[in-house]
């Protein structure tokens, strides 16, 4: 689309590219989704659609790549606040008004995400603010809109000053040479023609062009309410409150098309003239060639000593972890260690992750010089025996059979992603190391958006219409409990609200709004652990922004930061290292040598007992209601048994017959066969049943000859069940397989056991380590119970449930 002049298209008269819109990420202001504006673009034959949210940036990710993969240019952009003076005066109100700033390129971008940080963390006053001195450092590499009537030029239009009006606008001309469209609107307002009449003339007196855009707020007509929903949860009031002030937004916000916007400016009586500022849109986003490097990595520098490099020093303290680590075991047993060691660091040098596994090896081995719990592992990332002798996990992949394919694999380019469990009552510490280690503008923690879900959008629905908090509660209560539930699933032939709606008036009316609305963004958070470190200042990458708690955060999520390439990492407070590190400090208060916690025997027939007898309080992962009956059942007498359960008590596998097999064959109740005796040491610990991920890779590695990477394409492939990418890998399965010597239909019966379970197969490496976790928990329980009760107690001090529970606990020990 970029490389297609817009201005210059032999259809021009048909085209016309949008480029004021308030989309939901215009928190409470907009109602149009993202997928609803690209829709509208393709229903509408758009090239361009631009986002203009107010005082951010939040949608711009999206936007970019899903407006890209329906072949519509993306532009993005922001409306920002601007003040006379100084944007840190808060005790003077000054006069604000907005400006659309759109990113012509990169420089405009790094400009816009620059003076959004700015006006956020400095400026922010009701509203984030930017004033003239701060336009005039970055316009660079921006194209700047005039806004309508809450413009610079409408702003003083509307104040009787003509002669301002003209001089703002000569000041932006200088500021934006060629770059520089004065903002037309008519939304029914008298004051907006107005407006128009002398901003046509300053266009004429100046030579600058002029553009037609609609104040966009939600998509159709008929969002209209829904999108008043958004302003009476905005403003804390109901329907009946919000209609008796003058409406800020009527029902001509919308999303209008060039034919639309035809008819609106009519008025002006000039077609040739209206046709111009029509075709300006074209203009505007033709000026607008913004390419953003997505897929790089932008790693921050590891402070190397001198005369190594990332890859010879990694090399260097991973050998000598590893002598350390392994001192004593059997020459064998250390030649299986470095060829173990030498193929991972390959595969991570190959990739390009050097610097990665420094960085967090850094900050780990602070955390645990300081004394701060750090948990064995969690995810694949447990899988990597680089870790492992690091520190970075502390489970031997090599004695757990995990793979480390599982986590990195040169067949699947994608950044390396080690989350990390911390005592949860110094997570803050690590957090504070690192941002010290690399500077303060270059860490920052993750936006979160919090949307309307179906309940929440049914009772909010119901709040603003100021019907019995009763009733809604119980209409809500038709809507199945369960993740993801949408509304229209809650309305299918059958269900409950669907026999309610088609009965009740009152209720289809409140339905038909909330699924106006759901979906819908509704609050900006910070995500529990997410954390970014940077290279470079991260206000020139990204817009940030100040949490309601005080601390910095992206105004991108997750996602977002991974497509530019930043380094994201997810510092994670687990309470159960905190409970087992005061345990130990308990047993040595009371005199005693406190065990080795990375280091117990996991033989131990008295913990085996406990569980068998389902006495589960107070352990890691397995202390719920079902999964006691799930212990209880499976009577686990061996670490593997303890990894299983970790994996099995899932939805998947206990509604799929998965652990009942499970359990059947570990007593007896059902023979373990193996269609080929090539599964019977991939298969053997979990009695036959394919429990892990890892297992479908081991199995098409052994029986059909694929890589271990190959196997991780397909195991994922298998998880996601597309028919014609599923064709495809059984043919190279089956081709695989039967050179290997294996029956036709052994092979084609395998593929589809594997396919089966994939869907309920469970990471092993995670398993692993949470498996360890609730070992540790169950054998202090069991050798140190005062000790460990107490530090339980003390843990849930706020709980007044658990510590009732916690004490009959101890009751009964």
């Amino acid at each position: 689309m970029n490389s297609v002049s817009l201005a210059s298209s032999n259809n021009k008269n048909h085209l016309f590219a949008p480029l004021h819109i308030n989309s939901q990420y215009s928190v409470l202001e907009g109602a149009s989704k993202i997928s609803q504006l690209i829709e509208a673009a393709k229903d509408n034959q758009w090239p361009a659609l631009a986002i203009t949210d107010k005082g951010n940036m939040y949608g711009a990710l999206e936007l970019y790549t899903k407006a890209r993969a329906a072949g519509i240019q993306p532009i993005l952009g922001t409306t920002l606040a601007m003040t006379e003076g100084d944007i840190t005066d808060k005790k003077t109100r000054k006069p604000s008004y907005d400006i659309v700033l759109l990113a012509q390129n990169m420089t405009g971008w790094r400009h816009l995400c620059q003076l959004l940080t700015t006006a956020h963390l400095d400026g922010f006053y009701y509203r984030p603010r930017i004033n003239w001195e701060l336009l005039e450092n970055y316009a660079e590499g921006l194209v700047c809109l005039t806004s309508g009537v809450h413009g610079p030029l409408a702003h003083a239009i509307l104040r009787g000053d003509s002669a301002e009006a003209f001089e703002r606008a000569a000041r932006l001309k200088t500021l934006f040479p060629e770059r520089l469209w004065l903002e037309l609107q008519d939304h029914g307002r008298d004051s907006e023609r107005l407006v128009t009449q002398h901003v046509l003339e300053i266009a004429n007196r100046l030579d600058l062009p002029t553009v037609i855009t609609n104040d966009s707020h939600f998509t159709k007509p008929e969002h209209t309410e829904a999108h008043d929903i958004l302003q009476c949860l905005q403003q804390g009031k109901t329907m009946a409150e919000f209609i008796q002030r003058p409406n800020a937004y009527g029902r001509e916000f919308y999303l209008k098309s060039r034919s639309e916007l035809e008819t609106q400016f009519a008025f002006l009586q000039d077609p040739h003239l209206v046709a111009r500022c029509l075709d300006a849109t074209l203009d505007v986003a033709d000026c607008c060639k913004l390419e953003l490097p997505l897929g790089q990595t932008l790693l921050p520098d590891y402070p190397l000593p001198a005369s190594e490099s990332a890859e010879s020093y990694l090399r260097q303290i991973v050998q000598r972890f590893s002598n350390e680590k392994y001192a004593g075991a059997s020459l064998r047993h250390l030649e299986q260690v470095q060829h173990r060691l030498d193929f991972e660091l390959g595969i991570i040098n190959q990739m390009g992750f050097p610097t990665y596994f420094l960085i967090v090896w850094d900050f780990i081995d602070y955390a645990r010089r300081q004394g701060i719990p750090v948990g064995p592992g969690r995810g694949s990332a447990a899988g990597s025996l680089v870790a492992y002798v690091l520190g970075i996990t502390n489970i031997d992949p090599l004695e757990h059979n995990l793979l480390f394919e599982r986590f990195l694999n040169p067949e699947r380019i994608s950044m390396p992603d080690i989350d990390i469990d911390f005592c949860i009552d110094r997570r803050e510490e690590v957090i504070q190391y690192v941002t010290e280690r690399y500077g303060q503008d270059r860490v920052c923690q993750i936006a979160t958006y919090g949307t309307l879900a179906a309940r929440a959008a049914l009772k909010a629905v119901a709040r603003v219409k100021e019907i019995p908090f009763a009733d809604s509660d119980k209409w809500a209560k038709l809507i199945p409990a369960t993740p993801g539930i949408k509304l229209k699933d809650a309305l299918e032939e059958g269900q409950p609200l669907r026999a309610l709606y088609d009965t009740d008036d009152l209720v289809r009316r409140v339905v038909d709004l909330a699924l106006g609305v759901e979906g819908l963004t509704f609050n900006v958070g910070v995500h529990a652990a997410g954390v970014v470190i940077s290279k470079d200042p991260l206000s020139s990458i990204i817009p940030l922004q100040r949490a309601k708690e005080g601390g910095i955060v992206s105004q991108l999520t997750m996602g977002d930061l991974e497509q530019l390439g930043l380094l994201k990492m997810d510092f994670l407070g687990l309470r159960n290292l905190t409970i087992i590190h005061n345990t130990l400090t308990l047993v040595e208060k009371a005199g005693q040598t406190p065990p080795k916690i990375d280091h117990l025997p996991l033989e131990d027939a008295d913990v085996y007992q406990m569980l068998t007898r389902a006495e589960t309080d107070g352990v890691f992962q397995l202390e719920s209601g079902g999964m006691k009956a799930l212990v209880r059942d499976l009577k686990p007498s061996v670490f593997e048994d303890i990894n299983a359960l970790v994996a099995l008590f899932r939805p998947g596998p206990l509604n799929s017959g998965m652990v009942k097999q499970f359990v059947d064959r570990k007593h007896g109740r059902e023979q373990v066969r193996y269609d080929h005796p090539a599964l019977e040491p991939i298969l053997e610990a979990t009695y036959g049943t394919i429990v892990y991920q890892e297992q479908i890779m081991q199995i098409a590695q052994q029986l059909a000859g694929y890589s271990l990477g190959q196997a991780d394409l397909l195991r994922r492939a298998m998880g996601k069940k597309k028919a014609d990418v599923m064709a495809k890998e059984r043919d190279g399965f089956m081709a695989g397989a039967l050179k290997n010597g294996v029956d036709e239909a052994i092979a084609s019966r395998l593929f589809d056991a594997m396919t089966e379970f994939a869907a309920y197969c469970f990471n092993r490496s995670h398993s692993a380590a949470y498996a360890m976790v609730a070992y540790q928990t169950a054998y202090l329980k069991v050798h140190y119970p005062v000790e460990y009760l107490s530090a339980l107690l003390s843990s849930v001090s706020s709980d007044l449930d658990k510590i009732q529970l916690y004490i009959q606990t101890a009751q009964a020990m």
